[in-house]
């Protein structure tokens, strides 16, 4: 049997229609394919797609998950696809919020599917940087064109409207404090994260700091979900805004009961809501390499058969929906280039102009926001034995960009956060593996932030002896825990280059039975392991925040530090299964 036929084989046998059964082997990297008629539409294959030479023995098993917003919709187009004369395929669409299916798909704990679509390309983006992350294979997607699309506005009560007068808000005046708006939290919502976008865009020239002030005061107004936003708003001061895409709008004012709601424009632009469809590489792989309807085809196996006709039905959904303008119109969304009427309350009939959003730039923002927005309790554990000495590409030592890293990150920390500092090498302190520089306390302690500050940049000079791993991480899990604040997060985070080199200390299964032995569901302690350079010990990293509820990232170059450890620190990224 050849590869090929022996995959398409596995993949049978494997497939099942929900996303969190097993783990996904993934090997390419992210490929980008966009146009008009997609990877499989080029030198007249439509015609060959539509007039299918295999017969339909037996349907095509299509998985697609879709973001709970439009999953309703492409449900209703697939069921109708499924039931067309020209297919030949059975789809199965599930509901899943686009945030969680990055996290699973990064981390390893999703189910192999056909296509995923998200509400925006943010999610592809922010998934292979997570995986990345966290050392894993980066899941294969081809970004092909979106399916739908969605402008953010702002939602004002409708009963109010005859308060807000003339002047349409804008995104300048809610940076500058002028209005208050309420979100939904920006590391779950493609729409809160686009309007953070757009205030960027629109900040001062010379006041370089205005964007991550107005970030920290938003966060005093976060909710969990716009749904949330939007029951706020009837009991919140005139001149309060929820913001929203234009469809989660239409949507609440067609609910049995729901106070209406009319959308604003912002009076300096805005930026949209786009549902791409992101395709299986495998899938997109195959369709790109058939042959002309007119060449010489190689001897073909069921298995072959089989493969070819998955690839051949996911093109032929994915026609469907991108001519499905008027269902997706009916439940208040926009075409996949942003134009189309809509006949929905509370909305404009005609589409308006939006910029072009910028997905690294939203993954960007997203990172600070995460570490703006932790409220979190952390007891920071950095490794300083003889080996962070080493040099790295840029000509600095492994010390000296953790210092660097540490410092910058430090200084996006909201006062809010209670941070505390050990260092560790073998018998740092006596016969002790560790020792502490500063308590946990507040950052928003002038004091505090100082000993910190000092503390940070004297790590340099106080290199020294091997990797006394495991002591050190059972002993910060026990100090947090015994310290234990239950109004925030508390956590143990821990960089270290290596891997365990005390021999006189406790073995990785006696560290890991002792963390199951004080494991208490009501003070629960994740550890975040972030390793540095390519000698750590992933294996051991990898048990252990899977002993504590944590997660272990990799910056396998040590230049990529700074991303890394905002990522761990913001560690939504992965969730549910870091």
């Amino acid at each position: 049997m050849s590869r090929r036929s022996e995959r398409a084989a596995d993949r049978r046998r494997r497939r099942r229609t929900t996303i969190a059964i097993a783990a996904v082997s993934a090997t390419v990297a992210l490929v980008g394919v966009a146009g008009v008629t997609g990877v499989a539409w080029a030198s007249g294959e439509l015609e060959r797609w539509q007039n299918p030479e295999i017969p339909c023995t037996s349907p095509a098993e299509l998985s697609v998950v879709a973001d709970p917003a439009i999953a309703a919709t492409v449900k209703a187009i697939a069921a109708d696809y499924d039931a067309s004369e020209k297919s030949c395929s059975r789809t199965e669409v599930v509901a899943q919020a686009s945030v969680d299916t990055a996290a699973m798909l990064a981390s390893g704990n999703a189910a192999e599917l056909d296509a995923w679509i998200p509400d925006s390309p943010v999610w592809l983006v922010r998934m292979s940087s997570t995986a990345r992350s966290l050392g894993r294979p980066v899941p294969n997607f081809a970004l092909e064109r979106s399916i739908a699309s969605s402008p953010v506005v702002f939602a004002a009560a409708a009963e109010r409207a005859s308060e807000l007068g003339d002047a349409a808000p804008g995104w300048n005046a809610l940076m500058k404090g002028e209005f208050t708006a309420l979100l939904a939290d920006p590391e779950a919502s493609s729409a809160s994260l686009s309007a953070l976008q757009a205030m960027e865009r629109r900040a001062d020239i010379g006041a370089p700091r205005q964007f991550q002030t107005a970030m920290i005061q938003l966060n005093d107004t976060v909710l969990p979900t716009a749904a949330d936003s939007f029951a706020e708003l009837g009991s919140r001061p005139a001149g309060t805004f929820a913001i929203a895409s234009e469809q989660q709008i239409a949507l609440h004012n067609r609910e049995a009961g729901s106070s209406p709601l009319v959308a604003l424009y912002p009076a300096d632009g805005t930026l949209a809501l786009n549902y791409p469809f992101l395709r299986s590489l495998d899938e997109t792989e195959l369709a790109k390499n058939l042959p002309a309807p007119d060449a010489e085809r190689a001897p073909e196996t069921a298995e072959s058969r089989a493969l070819e006709l998955r690839a051949r039905e996911l093109d032929g959904l994915k026609l469907a929906l991108w001519g499905a303008k008027d269902a997706f119109a009916a439940d208040g969304f926009r075409d996949g280039v942003g134009s189309g009427e809509l006949e929905q309350e509370g909305v404009l009939a005609e589409a308006v102009a939006v910029d072009t959003a910028a997905a690294g730039a939203q993954v960007a923002i997203l990172r600070t926001w995460g570490v703006l927005s932790l409220r979190s309790r952390i007891l920071s554990v950095i490794d300083v034995s003889g080996s962070m000495e080493e040099p790295t590409v840029t000509g600095l030592r492994r010390i000296d960009l953790l210092t660097q890293a540490t410092s910058s990150t430090l200084a996006q920390f909201s006062g809010d956060v209670d941070l505390g500092l050990w260092i560790f090498s073998t018998e740092r302190a006596g016969d002790r593996d560790w020792e502490a520089l500063a308590p946990i306390e507040r950052l928003g302690d002038e004091e505090q932030k100082a000993k910190l500050g000092t503390a940070i940049a004297s790590l340099p000079g106080r290199l020294g002896g091997a990797t006394g791993l495991y002591d050190t991480t059972l002993a910060a899990v026990a100090h947090v825990r015994s310290t234990y604040d239950t109004g925030k997060v508390n956590s143990v985070l821990l960089l270290t280059d290596g891997r365990n080199e005390d021999e006189n200390g406790i073995s990785l299964d006696q560290l890991l039975a002792q963390l199951s032995e004080m494991d208490d569901p009501a003070k629960p302690v994740p550890v975040i392991m972030v390793g540095i350079g390519p000698d750590t010990d992933v294996k051991a990293m990898r048990a252990i925040a899977k002993a504590t509820g944590g997660a272990a990232y990799s910056a396998a170059k040590p230049q990529d530090l700074s991303v890394v450890l905002t990522d761990a620190l913001s560690q939504r990224a992965c969730r549910p299964n870091c």
